[in-house]
């Protein structure tokens, strides 16, 4: 059996491309949006956990930091690496207790069919203590999960986007 291949010009390729975005747009602006108006409290929540952690990074109190996160969280890294489970992010901060990572939420959106929440916001890594300068900054998200009452971070992406002096001599991981 042979197939039948038929040329279609440049132009039409591109009109159909845009029609199936159109189609896909919308029945995406058919979903309802989720706004962190609809759920003053979870996101009141989720910001006061963020803000409580940065507070357990600065005073360096693994445990507490440790809280926030399901057992089975995964993180990368700003500059690119992967650090996969509780145990071995809680390790990671052990080793790293002279440097501060600290997380500003900008914006928390909380689900409407679901216990999931997404933030997103800027991060800063400063070397010895809060005071210190920023080394390397920039956005991070963080998926939360509401289990038994809590939010709990199950994962978290951080890019590196500036640095400054040191900072700038860091490897990142292409």
């Amino acid at each position: 059996m042979s197939h039948r291949y038929v040329a279609v010009p440049a132009v039409a390729k591109r009109a159909a491309v845009l029609m199936a975005i159109f189609a896909i747009g919308a029945c995406a602006s058919n979903l309802p949006r989720t706004t962190t108006t609809l759920h003053p409290a979870d996101v009141s929540a989720i910001r006061s956990a963020r803000l409580a952690q940065n507070a357990a990074i600065i005073a360096g109190d693994v445990d507490a930091i440790a809280q926030y996160w399901t057992e089975d969280v995964d993180i990368r890294r700003g500059l690119g690496g992967f650090v996969q489970g509780k145990q071995a992010y809680r390790q990671l901060f052990a080793d790293d207790s002279h440097n501060l990572f600290v997380r500003t939420p900008l914006s928390i959106d909380v689900s409407d069919a679901w216990p999931l929440a997404f933030e997103s916001g800027e991060w800063a890594w400063h070397e010895g203590s809060k005071d210190a300068p920023v080394i390397v900054s920039g956005r991070y998200s963080a998926q939360w999960v509401k289990r038994d009452g809590r939010w709990l971070i199950r994962g978290e992406v951080f890019t590196a986007l500036q640095c400054a002096g040191v900072g700038c001599t860091k490897a990142a991981i292409p």
